[in-house]
């Protein structure tokens, strides 16, 4: 399984009256998703409020997914990883046990393990799931990065670490992971604005969260990349830029959910502690949906 090169972190769509989890509307969307360009979701990750999720709740939104990715050719990746490692091997086999095709290991936040840790941690899940996984590295959002020696490290001993989302922005870092890891082994962006620099330096793809509403011009822009094109993929970097820093321009998913809302696939709210959009992010989000083109089929309102 290669995963494909656009994979999408997708939201989990909640009841707008009560917050329960809406299984009925997270397969809506993965179809959606799948018939926008992406190849591949990663679910019950960040983009996911993974940390608002229980374990029950991300089994049946891990099944519900698997579904319609598997209809479709498609992978799910599936975020069961935390800070606690006994916890993250017991929900990674369960996750193995209903077909998920990956695992996503992403360092460890709050308790700040030193880089034997990171590498104790990932070899203990990857080897008790049995599973390919996919490292993630997102300091912004951990304590902790991931140096390029321990990823490397996990890629030459752990024969199903398979591949690497890197946030870090550091490109040296990254530069060093591409150039030295075995064979087959990928690293994707996790970042929408790097996808680019990362691809420059030899990356494989992107883990996106653009992709929700742009996943085609995504995919045209990688393409573009790959057949040899590269002012083709800057000019559609640069015209999916203003997107990109509105989607982050408070913290994510908030608005992600509000755009998507917004443009007819309803997904409800963020779950406490994110709460709705504010105001002044809510107008920068209008003005760049406005200025987009947006790939995402919706329902046509009756």
């Amino acid at each position: 399984m290669t995963f494909g090169r656009l994979l999408t972190a997708m939201v989990s769509p909640f009841d707008p009256s009560d917050g329960k989890l809406d299984l009925d509307q997270a397969k809506r969307l993965a179809m959606a998703l799948f018939d926008s360009g992406t190849e591949g979701l990663v679910v019950c990750g960040t983009t996911g409020e993974s940390p608002t999720l229980s374990n029950h709740e991300k089994l049946a939104l891990l099944e519900a997914t698997l579904e319609v990715a598997h209809a479709r050719g498609g992978a799910v990746i599936a975020g069961t990883t935390t800070y606690n490692t006994a916890e993250s091997i017991e929900l990674s086999r369960e996750a193995a046990h209903l077909g998920v095709d990956g695992i996503l290991g992403t360092v460890p936040y709050y308790n700040n393990p030193p880089q034997e840790g990171l590498f104790q941690h990932f070899s203990a899940i990857a080897r008790a799931a049995e599973v390919p996984m996919v490292l993630y590295n997102i300091p912004s959002r951990s304590p902790r990065n991931m140096e390029a020696a321990t990823t490397l490290r996990l890629a030459r001993e752990v024969p199903n670490i398979v591949g690497v989302k890197e946030a870090s922005a550091n490109f040296k870092q990254i530069g060093e992971i591409i150039r030295d890891a075995p064979d087959g082994f990928r690293v994707w962006s996790g970042n929408d604005a790097d996808i680019v620099t990362m691809m420059a330096l030899g990356g494989y793809g992107v883990v996106s969260v653009a992709a929700h509403l742009v996943g085609r011009q995504i995919a045209e822009m990688m393409q573009a990349f790959v057949d040899g094109d590269p002012s083709r993929a800057a000019e559609i970097h640069h015209r999916l830029m203003p997107l990109v820093d509105a989607l982050f321009v408070t913290s994510s998913p908030i608005p992600l959910k509000y755009a998507l809302n917004k443009v007819g696939m309803q997904v409800g709210n963020t779950r406490l502690p994110l709460v709705p959009i504010d105001p002044k992010s809510q107008a920068i989000m209008d003005a760049a949906l406005a200025a987009t083109r947006v790939d995402l089929p919706v329902p046509v309102p009756a």
